[in-house]
Parts: C-alpha cells; sequence; structure tokens
C-alpha cells in the first residue's frame, strides 16, 4: 500500500472515536492494597496456562469463575489498581465478601475481598456489558503474555518465568501503582523523551495529556481542533486528533500514529513527568508481556507491527444503545466528511450496512468497516421514524 505523506501532530482532522478510553471511575487504590498478597496457583502441577482470551478492538477480556459461578468476560487492565466486580452480578456471586476465589482456566488466584466497580457507560462505548476488572493486584502474581496477532493469552507462574525469545525486555516503573515507560517520540519541535502510562483497556494509540500537549506545543493552534464526542479526554469537548511520525519503545519505532491530544488535564493528574498513556493501539503490534513481579515489559514485534494505523474514515461517531447493543446511534458528525456529504445526521440510527443487519453485526465490527478506505457501502438509515438509504464512501480524514 502507499501512504500519502505524515500528517504532523499540528494537522488536527477527524474524531477518531476509542472504544474504551472512558472506563472511569477505576477501583480504588486502597482495595488493591489491602488484597491477600498470596501467590496464583497453577493447576496439574504446572507453571503455565492458556486462556481462552477475546479480544473486542484493541481489549483483552479473560474468562473468570468468581468461586463457584459461571464465568465471566473480565477486562484486563493494566491501569486499575484493584481487581473488581460489576454492581449488577456481585450480589448473585456467591463470597464476594472477605475470601474469595477467583479462577481461570488452569489457574486459581485467592484474593482476601473483591470491591465492586462500576464503568460508567460501558455498553455505549464498548458495545458489550461489563462484568468486571483484572487489575494490578492480579498482574502482581501472574507474568500475562497477550499475543494480539494470534488473539492469544498465556499466564505463567513468576517464579518459574523465563523468557527466551527475540523480543527485548524494557524496564517498568510504577507511579501511584500504574506501570509506565519511557518513550521517544518526534513532536512538533523534533525528537522528545517522556515517560507513558502503559493501559491495556485503552482502545487509542497514544493519548497526550493537555498540559504536557500545551507546554511543548504539540498542537500548534487550537483553532485546528475539532469538536468530537470525546468526554473521556476532554472537558470542553473539544480534543486534536493528528499522527506522531515516530514513536520509539526501546528499540521498535513505530510510524505514522495517530493520536489523541487530550484536553482532560486529570489523564495523568499529578505527574507531571508523565506525558500521556499508551495504549493497545500500539500494544496490538506486538507479543506483549506483562511481568510485573520483576517490573518488566517485554515487547516481540509481529509481523503486522508496520501496517498502516487507520483510523474512522466516515467522520461519524457511533455508540451503542445502553439496552440493546446491537443498535448504533449516530452522536456526531464531523462537517465535511464522507458521513456529512452522505447526509447522515446526529441522532441518525444504523439499521444496515449493504446486506448486513444491525442485529448481526457489533459496534467494534462497524468501526472497522469504517476504517477501509476506499470502501463504498449502503447504509439504511432510521430517523424519526422514517426509513433512509445512503451511500457513504470511506476516505482517509487524518
Amino acid at each position: 500500500m502507499t501512504h500519502r505523506k505524515t500528517i504532523p501532530a499540528s494537522c488536527v482532522a477527524t474524531l477518531l472515536f476509542g472504544l474504551a478510553a472512558l472506563l472511569t471511575p477505576r477501583a480504588q487504590g486502597n482495595a488493591a492494597r489491602q488484597q491477600s498478597v498470596a501467590p496464583a496457583r497453577f493447576e496439574y502441577g504446572g507453571d503455565a496456562a492458556e486462556v481462552p482470551a477475546e479480544f473486542v478492538g484493541n481489549l483483552v477480556f479473560l474468562p473468570v469463575h468468581v468461586n463457584d459461578s459461571q464465568p465471566f468476560p473480565f477486562l484486563l487492565d493494566t491501569n486499575a489498581l484493584a481487581t473488581s466486580i460489576a454492581p449488577d452480578i456481585a450480589p448473585s456471586v456467591s463470597g464476594v465478601a472477605p475470601g474469595v476465589m477467583l479462577h481461570l482456566p488452569g489457574v486459581l488466584v485467592p484474593f482476601s475481598s473483591l470491591p465492586v466497580g462500576e464503568k460508567k457507560d460501558f455498553v455505549v462505548q464498548v458495545g458489550r456489558h461489563y462484568y468486571g476488572t483484572l487489575g494490578n493486584d492480579f498482574l502482581a502474581r501472574v507474568v500475562v503474555e497477550i499475543d494480539y496477532s494470534r488473539q492469544t493469552v498465556r499466564l505463567y507462574d513468576p517464579a518459574a518465568h523465563k523468557y527466551s525469545g527475540k523480543g527485548t525486555s524494557i524496564h517498568l516503573t510504577f507511579a501511584d501503582g500504574k506501570p509506565v515507560v519511557h518513550a521517544k517520540f518526534s513532536g512538533h519541535r523534533g525528537t522528545e523523551e517522556a515517560d507513558f502510562e502503559i493501559d491495556t483497556a485503552l482502545d487509542d494509540a497514544i493519548v497526550f495529556s493537555e498540559p504536557y500537549a500545551d507546554s511543548h506545543k504539540l498542537v500548534s493552534s487550537r483553532a485546528n481542533g475539532v469538536s468530537a464526542f470525546r468526554p473521556e479526554w476532554s472537558d470542553s469537548q473539544k480534543n486534536a486528533i493528528g499522527r506522531v511520525k515516530a514513536f520509539q519503545l526501546g528499540p521498535y519505532t513505530a510510524e505514522e500514529l495517530l493520536a489523541v491530544f487530550s484536553q482532560k488535564r486529570s489523564i495523568v493528574e499529578g505527574k507531571s513527568n508523565v506525558a500521556g498513556i499508551v495504549g493497545g493501539g500500539l500494544l496490538r503490534r506486538f507479543t506483549v508481556i506483562f511481568d510485573f513481579p520483576h517490573q518488566q515489559l517485554i515487547l516481540e514485534p509481529h509481523l503486522h507491527f508496520g501496517d498502516y494505523d487507520e483510523g474512522d474514515m466516515s467522520g461519524l461517531s457511533l455508540v451503542a444503545n445502553s439496552s440493546n447493543p446491537r443498535r448504533f446511534e449516530v452522536v456526531d458528525v464531523e462537517p465535511k466528511s464522507p458521513g456529512a456529504n452522505a447526509g447522515i445526521q446526529k441522532g441518525d440510527v444504523i439499521a444496515a450496512i449493504d446486506d448486513d443487519a444491525a442485529a448481526d453485526l457489533s459496534l467494534v465490527a462497524v468501526r472497522d468497516l469504517f476504517r477501509q478506505v476506499g470502501h463504498k457501502y449502503k447504509l439504511l438509515i432510521e430517523r424519526n421514524g422514517q426509513t433512509l438509504t445512503v451511500q457513504i464512501q470511506m476516505r482517509r480524514l487524518v
């Protein structure tokens, strides 16, 4: 594929709607520090287990039995201090009071208690129900290997794990319990270095904090920003979206990554040395090993490491209906975008794409379709009780 010329971070185009960046509030830090430090127990006398993970966009869900419950898909979240359970299922799970055993395939992880934590608007943003989070008190007792290319996850006993692959180990530090790595990137004024939190529950590749972006002039003018339905990253409802020419973790440099230049000051509040957050949009280029017990992140690039980072090409911000995740609502339309040119309006509902009914699609699948450069789709739109058919053709907006 021939790629167009790099668009600097100061050149901003359209809204890119992340899947799970808004997963707040996190479970409280005190709960993480109160958990039992008992080690994970691997079954059948082993020291490793392969877990049948589910990947939703760049987010990773693992099946978890809480005591003797049915398995629930828990979100793996390296930026959450405490493992927690959703409030609507907590009452149905016996033993949420002190003394809880989490059972993943091949692994038992004991906790002194399991706090209840809510993820506001999770269904709306991700298009699926929320059940719980595996946080850093879980990651402190296992080594987690995520192969984003094959979409597999393996857990290892930290006492026995020894990496022997061709990847590179990067030192992890922790700020308020959250993992931090050092990185280099091409900014508006040349190559810069900064620390970034690592967050597997973030679908975006990179999010820069407002204080850092302002002080380092990463976005030359706020006039270039766009009104965007991104409340998770904005206090003013206006974010800048652009590309970073090069972003380097350890010896690995990814080019032309999409980045959100947030206007929400609290994303790395009180951490002047932390420039922002690295999420699944960048991690997906690797097999990633999180070894919190030994304070290391191991990265092994796979065949898709150099893939071009495609964003939304429709100009439509879509969310799932909170009561019906298969109902996709338009909450914003970027002016002069393909969506605007097709006559799509805020408040429209996408009922079908080509010959596929919305009921047969997921929110992630729809967003993936809208990242296919040059593709033309026939959309069936519901508006004020009427049904309309429109044509929309994708083109790069940033």
